[in-house]
């Protein structure tokens, strides 16, 4: 009999859980051929999210789960999971029910009957989102799939039923600064899109500001694209070319007029708008070097405080 183990990243969720624990404890109870184990990631919550964990634990022997010393963020969660995780079948789910468990038996099927080695899934619509996050979200993917090489669909999704071997290598990857969507990408393996309606959460507040989506956007292209130093790189021998031509052009009009260029005003504000472009591109340059300084450091990408499992590994294994 094959096993099933469904990671689940928990920030703060302790509304959403007793929905979530009743849905997918009905979902996988039915699946007659499998064992399953739910791997809960308790990630530094400050609410009472690990002692709801705890309560599933004590009336269902499959409830395992790790908790954080503190919030080391949704990547070192997921990343933990999948260090952890004993199934032949290993997926990533929220808690929150924006990954419905009833996909579930139909991502099986799909994985099982055809040559996937992962089933992932899509939103194919935004209902209920606000218009300003669907824009920037629709124009991060299109942008991504311009400057990088990694495959990310649009409107995909963290949840996805992976293969042992896909787990193996999202594992071996133990880089500290992560990006999933990216590394399943990178990472190759056949992958089945499966299609789905946006569903809102069933209780609780969403997590993800604004501004943390555009950090998150960020670390995706840092993480899997050198266009922003080709960019800076065009930018700089631009201006130079620019430079030329004018220094050229204030040679050419002295030798021929005798009137140098005059006008303070203008220089300041062709000094101020060169000096931005150079802070813009040592910018560009500083976000490379930090997170090469990050990995230089070889810190853990989580630490866990308190478990139920009987043998943990180390986070830099």
């Amino acid at each position: 009999m094959k096993k099933i183990t469904l990671i689940i990243p928990c920030y703060n969720e302790q509304e959403a859980l007793p929905f979530f624990y009743e849905e997918v404890t009905k979902t996988l109870s039915g699946l007659s051929n499998y064992s399953y184990e739910l791997l809960f990631i308790n990630d530094g919550s400050d609410d009472d999210t690990l002692s709801v964990i705890k309560s599933f634990a004590t009336k269902n022997e499959a409830v395992k789960y790790l908790s954080f010393s503190r919030n080391f963020g949704k990547e070192s969660a997921m990343y933990a999971g999948f260090c952890h995780a004993t199934g032949d079948l290993v997926a990533i789910m929220d808690a929150d029910m924006q990954d419905p468990p009833s996909l579930l038996p139909k991502m099986l099927e799909i994985l099982e009957k055809e040559e996937y080695d992962c089933v992932a899934t899509r939103r194919f619509s935004r209902k209920g989102e606000p218009l300003v996050r669907s824009f920037f979200a629709r124009l991060f993917y299109r942008l991504m799939n311009k400057i990088s090489r990694t495959d990310i669909q649009p409107g995909a999704r963290d949840f996805r039923l992976m293969k042992r071997p896909m787990v193996d290598a999202i594992v071996s990857m133990c880089e500290y600064n992560r990006f999933s969507k990216g590394i399943f990408g990178w990472i190759g393996f056949r992958t089945y899109w499966l299609p789905y309606e946006n569903v809102e959460r069933v209780a609780g507040k969403t997590k993800w500001s604004f501004f943390g989506l555009f950090r998150y956007a960020l670390d995706g292209i840092f993480n899997f694209s050198q266009a922003p130093l080709y960019i800076a790189s065009w930018f700089g021998l631009f201006m130079t070319m620019l430079s030329v031509v004018l220094l050229l052009f204030v040679i050419i009009r002295k030798l021929l007029f005798g009137d140098p260029v005059a006008g303070w005003a203008s220089q300041v504000c062709i000094m101020i708008f060169i000096g931005g472009i150079q802070l813009f591109c040592m910018g560009i340059m500083g976000q490379y070097i930090a997170k090469i300084y990050l990995e230089t450091k070889h810190r853990p990408p989580y630490i866990i405080a308190e478990t139920n499992l009987t043998e943990t590994k180390k986070a830099t294994e």
